[in-house]
């Protein structure tokens, strides 16, 4: 039987149709959705009959994956995309998992004006001015920047949006410029004369954040000693600037802000070691970290006080506030 030119038109354009509809499953990992299927001429009987089958399964209404089996993190990701789209993966889902999948619901933001039917294993964020903060990955997610800033909006604590930027910062390919960038995109941001000074640190290679928070939450905050601020002395090296020194009672204090560290959180733990074993020997050099000042600012200051009187102090420390959890030294 000849085939018209109509005829041949369409069972090209149907053929195009499942081509392209073969594409997105290999892309997706297997998933897609229902206006997915259906535009690659899988039609609703189509669809019931495959999930009888057994060859597709529902995932979230109008989106579906290719086997019955387990779903890896990638088609988990996919599937709450898909079904929330036009969404973008952040906040802890921004990347996939390095270690096995522990099946934590998977995060996507979405703009701020849609609503949503809540599914299972998906939590969703509305965000305003989302689509300049997009990567257009595979999934779709926010930029590595702009989910972090995002996440320190959101941060109950100094300390948990300077772990953000911290972390973000370690990556090879996070500049100043392009955290600096992502700054602009968020102009009501919270905490942005913070952030805005991590950032100015980062590029300066200069801890002035936490000299400044250390000043104002540890030193002032508990009535220690004022400390000489950036103290010059001539060693081997050449010149040398100490953070803060109280000459008095031969204790130097050493603020150490670098951020792009992986293993900052470690090195915290360890200052915090480093820290009691100095309030017990004396010791006249003590190494603080953003954890020891915008964490545990109370502790340190009663830490740093002992050293200081064993040094020769005599002052009082007084409480914070009324939620102080200074011990008197």
């Amino acid at each position: 039987m000849i085939e018209t030119a109509d005829e041949r038109k369409a069972r090209e354009r149907r053929e195009d149709a499942a081509r392209l509809l073969r594409a997105h499953l290999l892309m997706q990992d297997g998933v897609a959705s229902h206006a997915q299927l259906t535009a690659g001429g899988v039609t609703k009987t189509d669809i019931e009959r495959k999930v009888r089958r057994k060859e597709l399964r529902r995932v979230h209404p109008r989106v579906y994956v290719d086997h019955a089996g387990p779903m890896t993190w990638r088609q988990r990701a996919w599937a709450a995309v898909l079904y929330a789209e036009p969404a973008y993966l952040c906040w802890t889902s921004v990347e996939e998992p390095r270690s096995r999948d522990d099946g934590a619901p998977i995060h996507v933001a979405i703009d701020h004006s849609r609503r949503i039917r809540p599914q299972g294993g998906i939590i969703i964020h509305r965000m305003k001015g989302l689509e300049p903060r997009a990567y257009g990955g595979t999934p779709p997610r926010l930029n590595v920047e702009d989910n972090a800033l995002a996440m320190a909006h959101e941060a109950t604590k100094d300390i948990d949006a300077i772990a953000r930027l911290a972390e973000v910062a370690s990556r090879p390919y996070v500049t100043a410029d392009s955290l600096r960038a992502a700054l602009d995109r968020y102009p009501s941001i919270r905490r942005r004369s913070l952030l805005v000074g991590l950032v100015d640190d980062l590029e300066a290679g200069t801890h002035s954040v936490l000299e400044h928070g250390y000043l104002a939450k540890v030193e002032r905050a508990h009535g220690l000693p004022v400390g000489t601020r950036q103290a010059p002395r001539f060693g081997p090296a050449g010149n040398q600037f100490r953070d803060v020194e109280y000459a008095a009672y031969r204790l130097v204090v050493e603020l150490d802000g670098a951020l792009g560290h992986d293993s900052w959180r470690d090195q915290a733990r360890d200052a915090d070691r480093a820290l009691d074993d100095l309030a017990t020997t004396g010791s006249l050099t003590a190494r603080l970290r953003f954890h020891q000042v915008f964490d545990t600012p109370c502790q340190t200051a009663t830490r740093i006080a002992r050293i200081l009187r064993r040094n020769g102090w005599q002052g009082a420390m007084k409480p914070c506030g009324e939620e102080c959890r200074m011990k008197f030294a």
